[in-house]
């Protein structure tokens, strides 16, 4: 059975068993690997992409449910000569450590200064639920805080690869 998604701007048709995770069909069918497989049951965000502009964990999202939404993942955010500000403050404030979680990381804090581009502390502490391994946790309060006090950009939707 053919699903339709648009994926980072461009419309895909996928041909796939519904129930397959939605990770596994960007990581596997269009091999954006910027997505990372972390627990498998939607609890620590490295699966984290925007799904018609929400933040949804991919590793529970299936392709049946995905089908005929747009999905943007990491490599979707912006593209690599005009980095989204908060990849620009994540490198200023040196947050990333092993890496792992870092593009569910960002998708999430994306999707909330969306929604809330000037957030305190405390509405990062009940709005990012994604789990960071090194405990990075200071960096990644302080560079989404510094974005927020960015001017955003235009949106940008379309492939970088």
């Amino acid at each position: 059975m053919a699903f339709s998604l648009t994926i980072n701007g461009q419309s895909h048709s996928v041909d796939a068993d519904p129930d397959m995770p939605l990770l596994w069909v960007l990581r596997e069918k269009f091999g954006l690997l910027g997505t990372k497989f972390g627990c498998g049951i939607a609890a620590c965000g490295a699966c984290t992409v925007h799904l018609d502009g929400e933040a949804a964990r991919s590793c529970s999202v299936t392709l049946q449910e995905a089908n005929g939404k747009s999905v943007t993942t990491i490599e979707g955010l912006a593209p690599p000569e005009q980095p989204h500000r908060l990849q620009t403050a994540w490198v200023a404030a040196q947050v990333p450590q092993c890496g792992y979680c870092q593009s569910g990381m960002i998708m999430a804090a994306s999707a909330l200064l969306a929604k809330n581009p000037a957030p305190t502390a405390a509405d990062l502490d009940a709005g990012l639920t994604n789990i960071c391994r090194c405990g990075t946790y200071v960096r990644i309060r302080a560079a989404i805080l510094d974005a927020a006090t960015m001017a955003a950009p235009t949106p940008v939707v379309g492939p970088n690869l």
